[in-house]
């Protein structure tokens, strides 16, 4: 079902209910777009098992059901007049069954692309000939025969299982034939994707918002920085990017999201490679369906926030271009930083410690986003820190000491 029409915020749909926008998932990307919603003056309904859900925590409406559970979809579909999803791997069927009832955004057949490594390469494929960017040499490898095929050019390579595979899990560097073998066991013989490991400069990610319309918006291109497969940092302003590069990486998301007929907001994830004749070039390397981490700096550093991007794109409201007002760079805070903040190292059997926030919000244009979660464990993400300022210099003086504070390593020169 399309949203045909535009659900104005604080508008009453009848019996003195609300327009309400759904979301499946509870995490703090849910929490972030009800926060958001709610500033707008929608209601909210979130669907989420854990009781302890960080948007579930916050809406006005929690159900507290499994994604696929009948009456947990059908009871979301009453309270809400448009849903969307926080994170990819809810059921794609979920999705589907919810859009015949209300209008959904992405759509379940979006998802469904996001949530297998095959089918969004050969997606990202389709996508290059209407402007898109081309992804890693690859093959896809789902039994023997297609293991023993795999050409030597595309070694040494990545292995990555093609469902369930985030923040660096599901993956394996492999260098031969045997170790290629050896990680296929390692990850169960589940269908997988070899990819070819290129000559890596950076890394960088796009997100648009699209509309119903078919009107599509970029924000600036934000340059990431990855720990042990997790973003650690991003950082956007002028010179974060060749602008070259830049400019084919936002044609090239929103040709991906165009090719699918996608409504909401995307982010897609790109390497920054040698091309091999002393320039540099695009990889693309995956998409999320969704608001992503690296653009939580569009909270405090831009005039719309990419949650509100979301709110706008589901309810059918205008998508003014976003402007970045402010250089920015933000800092990803995992659980850890409650086990090892500023040198002080807490033992597995001893209670976590504080960070010492309040020194961290004394530094100019320190803004601290918590999300919400009862307890900090190791590699949990638990929040962000965004830091503004009049210029990159500036920023990067705060984040230097926001970073020695946390005991987190060095910004990259």
């Amino acid at each position: 079902m399309t949203n045909s029409r535009v659900l104005l915020p604080g508008a009453d749909v009848g019996d003195g209910r609300p327009v309400t926008l759904g979301v499946m998932g509870g995490g703090q990307l849910g929490r972030m777009f009800v926060q958001a919603a709610q500033a707008m003056g929608f209601a909210t309904a979130v669907l989420d098992p854990d009781a302890d859900s960080p948007a579930g925590l916050i809406s006005h409406h929690h159900i507290r059901s499994a994604y696929d559970d009948p009456a947990g979809l059908a009871e979301l579909a009453r309270l809400s007049d448009a849903i969307t999803t926080e994170f990819e791997n809810v059921p794609a069927q979920a999705l589907a069954t919810l859009a015949a009832q209300r209008p959904v955004a992405p759509a379940a057949d979006c998802v469904a692309i996001a949530q297998d490594r095959l089918t969004e390469k050969a997606h990202f494929v389709r996508s290059a000939s209407t402007g898109g960017v081309m992804p890693a040499p690859h093959a896809g490898i789902e039994n023997a025969a297609q293991l023993a095929a795999v050409p030597d050019e595309l070694l040494p390579g990545i292995l990555k299982t093609a469902r369930m595979g985030y923040d660096g899990k599901g993956q394996v560097r492999v260098k031969t034939r045997t170790e290629l073998a050896d990680a296929w066991g390692q990850l169960g013989q589940v269908p997988c994707v070899l990819e070819k490991l290129m000559p890596l400069r950076a890394e960088c990610s796009v997100l648009v918002a699209r509309g119903a319309d078919g009107q599509c918006v970029s924000y600036p291109v934000q340059k990431n920085t990855h720990h042990d497969g997790i973003l650690a940092i991003t950082e956007v302003h002028d010179n974060a990017i060749d602008p070259t590069l830049a400019r084919r990486a936002q044609a090239a998301t929103q040709a991906i999201a165009a090719q699918m007929g996608y409504v909401g907001v995307l982010c897609v994830e790109y390497f920054i490679v040698d091309d091999g004749q002393g320039g540099l070039d695009l990889v693309v390397n995956e998409m999320a369906p969704r608001p992503h981490n690296s653009g939580h700096y569009t909270q405090n550093a831009c005039d719309i926030s990419q949650f509100e991007a979301q709110v706008r794109a589901l309810s059918g409201l205008p998508l003014r271009k976003p402007v970045q007002h402010s250089p920015a760079l933000m800092i990803n805070l995992l659980g850890d930083l409650w086990f090892d903040a500023n040198g002080v190292r807490a033992q597995s059997s001893e209670q976590p410690v504080t960070p010492p926030w309040a020194e961290v919000l004394a530094l100019p244009g320190a803004h601290l986003h918590l999300y919400g979660k009862r307890s900090a464990r190791h590699g949990r993400k638990m929040g962000h820190l965004n830091i503004t300022g009049a210029n990159i210099a500036a920023v990067r003086d705060s984040a230097a000491r926001a970073l020695a504070l946390l005991g987190l390593p060095a910004l990259d020169a």
